[in-house]
């Protein structure tokens, strides 16, 4: 069989766009030469060479003037304006959005433009005019009161489709309907409580953490609940538990060379290094617009990051395939699991393993998230550690296993958990399209809604709405759980439930926030019936940029490096230590 090999994108992406440059190029040229052959005027050749190629530049400047004009009408006729723009040209927008992306702070261009521009602004993309919006009001516009008008839409499809596929992150219309249909029945209280999976996998992490311990050695933490998330969530959603725990855990850099060959060979290893790249790839075409395929020229970085990841599921999906069918005849009503649900509903191969990545990115990531920096806020209020665990003794005991009825009854554990949730959400920035005219709220006392045009790319903060003053007190940048059960509750997020979105709203909020609560819960719980004195390894961790000191905003306290590459991590893994918990301890 004969292999086709991809053509590059970015001479593509060019060859599609010669008919928008050429046309308008060819009509000056010829004009010229009829004017010349029909009248006595002479034009020198270079102008006429210049003048047919700047025919499109000057046709699309055009066209964004009338565009600009046609929708400062629009606005007028429905008693709103047009949001402020950012006066930087596109290509200085993407640049300084790739960088940050790269090696900066989690949407911290967004943040600083707001100081200049408001909450709720424009912003240049080379060929697009994208929104951005950390205001409540407009969050809530899109994801709920509005919801029908926004959607994922075609570009960011396009961006991150060598990625997701038409997975459930990915889709939109009927396909997210099934796709949303499907998981909905698996995230009810009955299987979501089921914590069984929890417990094997908490336990295999923490006994290979003391072994490591042990040794001398940090441990990269933000790596080993990574896998504990892993093989939870792939024994929970497809029954078959990828056993990435088995690899083991790295060293630090500094003894890397005792790392075993068998860590970096370990099938889950290569799919998470895979995984993690294409992230990072697939956020930095959503920070290059349309024009992403220019960026990567000769070759598509992802598609080859998604295939190795789909070597590592494809095996899950044969196994469920050919159990399928030899059990044709089970009932409806049987229990299984999500992955036998669904290839009962399809066989199509690519939307399998299209859900399965979509799957594991909010079944591993988030939830690694929430419980690394929730570590690494213990290491940074070290007062708070004596409070959780004395709760968790309280209605746990000190090595008992969690229930649901204890995870309602902990209180402080889940206030814990929301305050890490509103200073490093999972999802840290997310993107909507509208696919109509839509008028947005504007916050500022006295003002006009904002107009906004069909077709606008929309991006909103999550984590800069999070830490606004002005919506959460004037300690909005201090860590206090207590804010989630104090008088601050009634006094800013009654009222304005949509300052806190760490899991989305509307109807895509996501299916699997109380899972993701559990899970996070459980493991906390355990960790700290097992464990004290959290600390960094100062050495080992990759520090934050020397300039951040010298910030008024949390950027200052940073001991690591947050990044987001679609989901929120720390740069270089979060390497820890921490020492047994005896009975001594506690006294």
């Amino acid at each position: 069989m004969q292999v086709t090999m991809p053509l590059p994108p970015g001479p593509v992406y060019l060859l599609s766009r010669i008919p928008r440059f050429a046309i308008p190029s060819a009509i000056v040229y010829l004009s010229t030469r009829v004017v010349q052959q029909q009248t006595s005027l002479k034009v020198p050749s270079w102008v006429v060479f210049v003048a047919s190629l700047l025919a499109r530049p000057a046709i699309f400047y055009f066209q964004v003037l009338y565009g600009d004009i046609v929708n400062k009408r629009e606005a007028v006729k429905h008693g709103a304006v047009l949001p402020p723009l950012v006066q930087e040209s596109g290509l200085k927008v993407i640049q300084t959005m790739v960088e940050n992306l790269k090696h900066g702070y989690p949407a911290e261009p967004f943040r600083r433009w707001a100081e200049n521009y408001g909450h709720t602004y424009r912003i240049h993309l080379l060929t697009e005019t994208a929104l951005f919006t950390d205001d409540p009001d407009a969050i809530k516009a899109m994801l709920a009161t509005q919801f029908e008008a926004f959607e994922k839409g075609p570009i960011f499809q396009d961006q991150v489709d060598a990625l997701f596929g038409t997975g459930v992150f990915n889709s939109d219309g009927e396909m997210w309907k099934f796709h949303r249909g499907i998981t909905r029945p698996f995230f009810t209280r009955e299987r979501i409580s089921d914590f069984d999976i929890y417990a094997r996998n908490a336990g295999r992490s923490l006994k290979q953490a003391k072994k490591r311990l042990a040794e001398g050695y940090s441990i990269d933490f933000q790596d080993l609940v990574s896998r504990f998330t892993l093989d939870s969530a792939t024994e929970f959603l497809f029954g078959h538990n990828v056993s990435s725990l088995s690899a083991g855990l790295p060293y630090p850099p500094s003894a890397a060379h005792l790392t075993p060959a068998s860590y970096h060979t370990h099938p889950a290893t290569i799919f998470t290094k895979a995984f993690t790249e294409g992230q990072l790839l697939a956020s930095l075409r959503t920070g290059q617009g349309t024009e992403w395929r220019l960026f990567e020229f000769w070759k598509d970085k992802v598609t080859p990051l998604r295939k190795v990841m789909d070597t590592f599921t494809e095996p899950v999906i044969k196994e469920a395939l050919e159990k399928e069918k030899r059990e044709k005849e089970v009932k409806e009503e049987e229990e299984g699991t999500l992955l036998e649900y669904l290839v009962k509903q399809t066989q199509d191969p690519k939307i399998l393993k299209d859900e399965l990545v979509n799957l594991l990115v909010a079944g591993r990531d988030t939830t690694m998230g929430l419980i690394t920096y929730s570590v690494y806020m213990l290491i940074q209020n070290p007062h708070i550690e004596p409070r959780l665990r004395q709760e968790i003794f309280d209605i746990v005991g000190p090595t008992a296993r969690p229930t649901y009825d204890h995870m309602r009854k902990m209180r402080f554990v889940r206030a814990f958990l929301n305050e890490v949730l509103r200073l490093y959400p999972s999802v840290p920035v997310n993107v909507r399209k509208s696919n109509r005219a839509v008028l947005l709220p504007n916050s500022e006392p006295g003002q006009k809604p904002f107009y906004i045009p069909a077709d606008t790319t929309l991006i909103y903060g999550v984590l800069n709405t999070h830490r606004r003053a002005d919506l959460w007190g004037p300690d909005a940048q201090v860590f206090d759980p207590d804010r989630f059960l104090d008088e601050r509750v009634h006094k800013y997020l009654t009222p304005n439930p949509f300052i806190f979105c760490p899991f989305n709203a509307g109807p895509r909020i996501c299916l699997g926030q109380q899972f993701a609560y559990h899970e996070a819960t459980f493991y906390l719980v355990k960790l700290l019936q097992h464990f004290t004195g959290f600390t960094l390894d100062e050495e080992t961790n990759q520090p934050p940029l020397p300039e951040w000191a010298s910030a008024t905003d949390r950027k200052k306290d940073e001991k690591v490096h947050p990044i987001t590459h679609l989901t929120l991590s720390v740069v270089g893994g979060f390497w820890i230590r921490m020492k047994e918990l005896n009975p001594g301890d506690l006294d």
